[in-house]
């Protein structure tokens, strides 16, 4: 299994169809494309599928090939989040909002940890405040470290 930093949100646009997704699921599972976490949305009267998939490249080469799409994989960023300390995801989501981050898209992966999809040019900040964060979050751990 890769790690969670090569990972790639793949999105997908689907039909409201039956058996739209099982296509979806079954398509990539023929390409050896893991699921790492994800969901699907309805908004508008569309749907479109984030998933988290252990290689975008052939996730989104296959479902081409199969004529399902368009799809596209992006980069992510990971984080984890403390669960059992209320407050945590507004604490974190004010890091970003306050360094200027606007956050597309996020879910959890099958590991209980933070997807975030954000734009392109965010991307670098994004990945600052996650290591800031994980930082503080590890200190508090240590011995003589404070939770919370």
């Amino acid at each position: 299994m890769s790690t969670p930093e090569s990972f790639a949100d793949l999105e997908v646009p689907l039909p409201a169809t039956p058996g739209a997704l099982a296509d979806l699921g079954e398509t990539l599972g023929r390409a050896g494309v893991s699921l790492e976490g994800g969901g699907v949305t309805s908004l508008g009267g569309g749907r479109v599928a984030h998933f988290l998939v252990d290689d975008g490249p052939r996730a989104v080469a296959a479902l081409a090939g199969a004529g399902l799409g368009p799809a596209t994989a992006r980069d992510v960023v990971t984080t984890r989040l403390a669960q059992d300390v209320p407050g945590q995801m507004g604490a974190f989501a004010r890091r970003l909002a306050d360094a200027g981050v606007v956050v597309e898209h996020l879910y959890s992966d099958h590991d209980g940890n933070l997807v975030l999809l954000v734009a392109d040019e965010d991307m670098p900040t994004c990945r600052d405040v996650v290591r800031a964060w994980d930082a503080e979050r590890e200190a508090a751990h240590r011995p003589g470290g404070s939770a919370g």
